[in-house]
Formats: structure tokens, C-alpha cells, sequence
């Protein structure tokens, strides 16, 4: 059993490290001045310039295939690359990416959505995700009927991210309401010339604001059906189930980078003639979250091995969502309390984290509804405790 890095992804790691250090957290002031005077953080111009930087350091296309340009280094990699990458609140990902359920398109869509994506010229948004269709996917109410030669969308899609940047998504319909509650669902990748409207729901978080989309008679072609009719559910499932470790990597990185400000402050700040660092209090809130942060940073690499095998790592990924979720918003909370009133103001990213990290335990699947998964699959059988495989 070897758990050391290869020194192809150490490489990629000491690479994202860097342009991180170098590019991203200096932005983080503006970021904020900018979120507290109503601005857009960063704009959608310098977020692309920001990818060819990372692109000229071979950054791009990490998991993307190599027959479509990327590099296919691999889930493991993935996965180390979005830690990183979750050392800063900088909302950066890098280019050369698509949803991974755009790769089963035909040929003929994928000149038109996967290969834009991946060049960054067109930007997609995964919409699911109804208002009384959250956890319980199969309850969307949004109907598609057929006409003459396609297909009427009726409905809104809520809380979808990337909604008001994106020029087409990626939506999910009924098509066969007949069937009861697993009725048939089926995927449309719809324009937004199509007719489709989104607007900004306002949260607690930061100032990308997740959207509403409305479908008001939307006109969508045979030809724009992903998939087979009535068989999208299934394909929603797979990339659901990817954000179940996806998350909890970007939580790990945030999660370094927020204990390692609380030990370097604790280091320097002094009260009643001695250091934070010597009070029990603190030194136990530091002892608490490193053992929880290096605990979930194994389950998510594990649970990244198991995709990379191509093993069932559905277990896995909803125990790292869950895990990884709960440690991120223990650790942003104890790093706020050790700086105290400066850690509740805005000129730190410690209180944007705080708001932002506490989304993490809803989408991609609620805490609860990872528990019922871990919890079936225990009690099922499917999963065994102890075993190896």
C-alpha cells in the first residue's frame, strides 16, 4: 500500500500551489471590497484571463480526455488539483472542463456544447433543481410535451449555479408523467435564445448568486434531446454524484488555509502578556481540526482512487460529502472565534468563508440525505464494515 504522491502529481500540485499564492489570494481584497460596495467580485473577463495563465503552466483540461484536448491525468489528480484551488475564496476553476454528462453527446452536439465549453467559449449550467425538487430529484414538476419536431418546456429550474452567466443549459423535464413517481425525465440542452430567462436568487453567501429559470413555452428540437427520452434521470445521478467529492476537496484545501491563519495569529497575538498559542482553549481548537482535516483529506483521495479504479464509490463519496461539509464549517468556526472580532469583520476572507461554507452542507445532496445513503447501505448489506475490495 503506497500512499505517496506521484512526482508527476507533485509536480501539479507545487504548480496549483503556486499560481494560487501568486494569482489568486492577492485578489482576494478587491474581491471583498468589492462584494461589500455591490460589485461583482471578479469579473467574468478576468477569470479567463486568469485560466490562460494556468493554461501556459499546463493547467487545463485536468480530467478532460485527451481525444478533446485535455490532459486525462485522472481523478486522483482531480482531486488534488481542487484542493488547492480551495485555498483560496477566489471563485476559480480551471478551463478546458465541461459537465461530465456533455461527453454523451452526439457528434453533432458536441460541435455545438462540449467542444465550446472545453475551448471556453460557450458556458453551460446543470439545472435540476426545482423548489419543491431538491433532495428528491425524481419529484420535478417541469414538463416537456412533445409538438411537431420537438419539445415544450414549461417551468422553472431554482438555486441553479451559473444560471445567469450561462448561454445554454443543461435541464432536465418530464416527458412521461404516466409512470408514477419515477416517472420519465428526460435532458434538453436549451439555448438561451431558445426563450428561457434566469434572474439572481440573493443568499447569504458571496456575490455569485445562484438563479432562477424560467421556461415559458420553450421551442426545443428533437436534436437537442441528450441522451435517451425518459432515461435523463440517470444521467443527473452521475453527475450528482461527482460534486459528492468534488466538494469535500475543495474543503480540505479552504480548511488548511484557514487553520494555518489560525496558528500563524495565535502565534502572534497577545493577550494578558502571553500568546494565544499557550492558552488549552486554542491549542485544543488547532488539535481538533488538523486531525479532522488530514482524516478527511484520506477519505476524499480515497474515495478519488475508487472513481479512478472504476470501483463503486458511491459510499465513499457520500461519506466524504458529509464529512468533508461538516469539517469545513467546524474549522471556519473555530478560526473565527480564535480571531474574534476580526474574524467577524469583512476585511478577512474568514467571515465570506463562514457564510459561503455553510451551503456545503445542502447541495450536492443535504447532510441527511448522506446520512440515509451511508445508513441504507450499511443496513442493506450492500456495504460491509471492515471489508476491503
Amino acid at each position: 500500500m503506497n500512499f505517496e504522491l506521484t512526482e508527476e502529481q507533485k509536480h501539479i500540485q507545487r504548480t496549483v500551489r503556486q499560481f494560487v499564492a501568486d494569482e489568486l489570494i492577492p485578489l482576494e481584497r478587491q474581491l471583498l471590497l468589492n462584494e461589500r460596495e455591490g460589485r461583482q467580485g471578479i469579473s467574468r473577463e478576468q477569470l479567463r484571463t486568469l485560466q490562460n495563465k494556468a493554461r501556459d503552466l499546463g493547467l487545463w483540461g485536468i480530467e478532460t480526455p485527451q481525444r478533446y484536448g485535455g490532459a486525462n491525468l485522472g481523478t486522483i489528480t482531480s482531486a488534488i488539483v481542487k484542493m488547492e484551488l480551495g485555498r483560496t475564496c477566489v471563485p476559480f476553476v480551471l478551463g478546458g472542463e465541461a459537465d461530465n454528462i456533455l461527453f454523451m453527446c452526439n457528434e453533432k452536439q458536441m460541435e455545438r456544447y462540449l467542444y465550446p465549453v472545453i475551448a471556453g467559449e460557450r458556458q453551460s449550467c446543470f439545472a435540476l433543481t426545482e423548489r419543491a425538487a431538491g433532495s428528491d430529484a425524481s419529484n420535478i414538476q417541469m414538463s416537456a410535451k412533445r409538438t411537431v419536431g420537438g419539445w415544450i418546456l414549461n417551468g422553472e429550474k431554482a438555486f441553479i449555479t451559473n444560471g445567469n452567466e450561462a448561454d445554454f443549459a443543461i435541464v432536465f423535464a418530464v416527458t412521461n408523467p404516466s409512470t408514477g413517481k419515477n416517472k420519465g425525465i428526460t435532458c434538453f440542452l436549451v439555448d438561451r435564445e431558445m426563450g428561457w430567462t434566469s434572474e439572481p436568487i440573493l443568499t447569504m453567501g458571496g456575490d455569485k448568486s445562484p438563479s432562477l429559470l424560467t421556461f415559458d413555452h420553450v421551442l426545443v428540437p428533437d436534436e437537442n434531446v441528450l441522451g435517451e427520452v425518459d432515461h435523463g434521470l440517470t444521467m443527473a445521478m452521475q453527475w450528482i454524484s461527482r460534486g459528492r467529492w468534488v466538494v469535500p476537496a475543495i474543503a480540505v484545501g479552504a480548511s488548511e488555509r484557514l487553520l494555518q491563519m489560525a496558528i500563524d495569529y495565535a502565534n502572534e497575538r497577545v493577550t494578558f502578556g502571553e500568546t494565544l498559542a499557550s492558552r488549552q482553549s486554542i491549542q485544543w481548537m488547532i488539535a481538533d481540526s488538523a486531525v479532522e482535516v488530514e482524516a478527511l483529506k484520506w477519505l476524499v483521495l480515497h474515495t478519488a482512487w475508487r472513481v479512478e479504479k472504476q470501483l463503486d464509490a458511491r459510499h465513499h463519496a457520500s461519506m466524504s460529502k458529509l464529512y468533508g461539509a461538516g469539517v469545513a464549517n467546524q474549522v471556519v468556526d473555530r478560526v473565527l472565534q480564535i480571531y474574534g472580532g476580526m474574524g467577524y469583520s469583512k476585511d478577512l476572507p474568514i467571515e465570506r468563508w463562514y457564510r459561503e461554507m455553510r451551503v456545503w452542507r445542502i447541495y450536492e445532496g443535504t447532510d441527511e440525505i448522506q446520512r440515509l445513503i451511508i445508513a441504507r447501505n450499511l443496513l442493506k448489506g450492500n456495504v460491509k464494515i471492515g471489508h476491503w475490495d
